[in-house]
């Protein structure tokens, strides 16, 4: 079977024998019926939001209105959700001149007028104010239970109506995206950011959950802090296409659409593999190690205790984030990364130690436009192509198992012949969670 996996703008692919593949794990077939996609998907959802009137009834002629959206490492396709909504904003009266769209930046760098144009759309760019959010000017709103400062960039804190967008996919400690993420922490600091980061090693702060998960419950505090009063999210699917929108109260309509995203993305796997190979499913997702390591987190609860993972995303702007750069370089091991974590907790350096500890699971081979030394400084194998790093990973797992030895890896009871290894492809890791069966 020939692989072909999303890397950047283009592909990589590799041979695997069919024989060896147990499972490919794409998104679960969802009977749409004739509900409408893309911007008509987004029309449809205004018409009939969740929990709250429609935006007429909710906004008057004259109020500064902040429309909070994805930055450029974001798949959200604010261009196509973007203009149903400002012909629902302008129907009821509102102004251009009183609109401003910020894209909610959260730890990552300032855009360019290209990428904010390329994102929003010339309508858009044409129309309103575009601005990124801004760490340096924010307003105090108060302190969550736990602590957490919230701080929120002032043409957002200072809006009279604050409107989310954004895409819902699995996070893996965050549980899901979208909802209040947004406004916080896309539009917060790096301090703000960090305290409530450092939630992330906490047992129930993991992917796919939110009732319970001592993260999500601090997120939804700064709601309280930060009242949203309109969301539009979106499901997309692996073309990132919008399938399905959510719109109207920010913690009901947030919970339709994750629902809808279980339906979709939540994947039975029949048993664990000793190869997975895994991609973020190509641009934007891979632009750097710092987003495609959320395909890396995926895959680990698809891979047997002692496997490889094959990774493979372009990363051609590098880490994507100095603190994340930084706390690699200073560590000898991967075992020195999620000791640090636990006493000094750092934003950014969370990254690192979130791919140390899937190194304590399985060894990483990485796919990439990175060069091979900074590739070893994280402590993986570097590759420039796929079939090289699929050939050597057979290599290594038949060297395990030993020709014609029956072998169960991970006491399962799952067993291979003649040292065959078993592979699972996830094209679509950052989207796709494995469950078991």
């Amino acid at each position: 079977m020939n692989i072909e996996l999303g890397y950047g703008t283009g592909k990589q692919s590799a041979i695997v024998p069919d024989e060896n593949i147990l499972q490919i794990l794409t998104p679960n077939k969802v009977d749409l019926g004739n509900a409408p996609v893309g911007a008509d998907s987004v029309r449809e959802a205004l018409a009939h939001p969740i929990g709250t009137p429609r935006l007429g009834e909710i906004i008057k002629p004259g109020e500064k209105i902040a429309i909070i959206t994805s930055d450029i490492s974001r798949p959200m396709p604010t261009r196509v959700a973007l203009p149903p909504l400002l012909e629902e904003l302008f129907a009821a009266g509102a102004q251009a001149e009183d609109i401003t769209l910020v894209f909610a930046l959260g730890s990552h760098r300032h855009q360019t007028e290209e990428e904010r144009r390329k994102l929003a759309g010339d309508f858009a760019c044409d129309t309103i104010r575009c601005v990124d959010s801004d760490p340096e000017d924010c307003i105090h709103l108060g302190d969550t239970s736990n602590g957490t400062p919230i701080d929120i960039t002032r043409v957002v804190a200072e809006a009279d109506r604050r409107i989310c967008l954004g895409n819902i996919e699995y996070h893996y400690f965050a549980g899901y995206s979208g909802g209040i993420k947004a406004t916080f922490p896309g539009c917060s600091t790096p301090a703000a950011i960090q305290e409530n980061h450092s939630m992330m090693i906490l047992p129930d702060a993991h992917t796919g959950k939110l009732d319970g998960n001592p993260l999500r419950a601090d997120l939804e505090e700064a709601a309280a802090l930060c009242q949203v009063d309109f969301l539009v999210n979106v499901v997309l699917n692996e073309k990132k296409e919008i399938i399905y929108t959510v719109c109207g109260d920010l913690t009901k309509a947030h919970r339709r659409g994750c629902a809808f995203l279980d339906n979709l993305y939540s994947v039975p796997v029949k048993e664990k593999a000793d190869i997975v190979i895994v991609s973020q499913g190509g641009a934007p997702k891979d632009l750097n190690l710092y987003q495609t390591q959320k395909a890396l987190d995926n895959s680990k609860h698809a891979v047997k205790d002692g496997g490889t993972i094959i990774l493979v995303g372009s990363c051609r702007e590098g880490f994507g984030n100095k603190t994340f750069e930084k706390w690699i370089a200073d560590a000898s091991k991967p075992s020195d990364l999620t000791d640090r974590i636990k006493r000094d907790f750092k934003l950014g350096g969370h990254k690192a130690a979130a791919i140390a500890m899937v190194m304590e699971k399985a060894n990483i081979k990485l796919v990439s436009d990175m060069d091979d030394a900074t590739v070893r400084q994280v402590f993986m194998e570097p590759y420039a192509d796929l079939q090289s790093a699929v050939d050597d990973a057979f290599a290594e797992q038949r060297a395990v198992y030993g020709a014609g030895a029956t072998h169960s890896a991970d006491g399962t009871g799952s067993e291979h012949l003649a040292g065959q290894p078993s592979v699972i492809v996830m094209p679509y890791g950052g989207s796709t969670l494995p469950i078991a069966e």
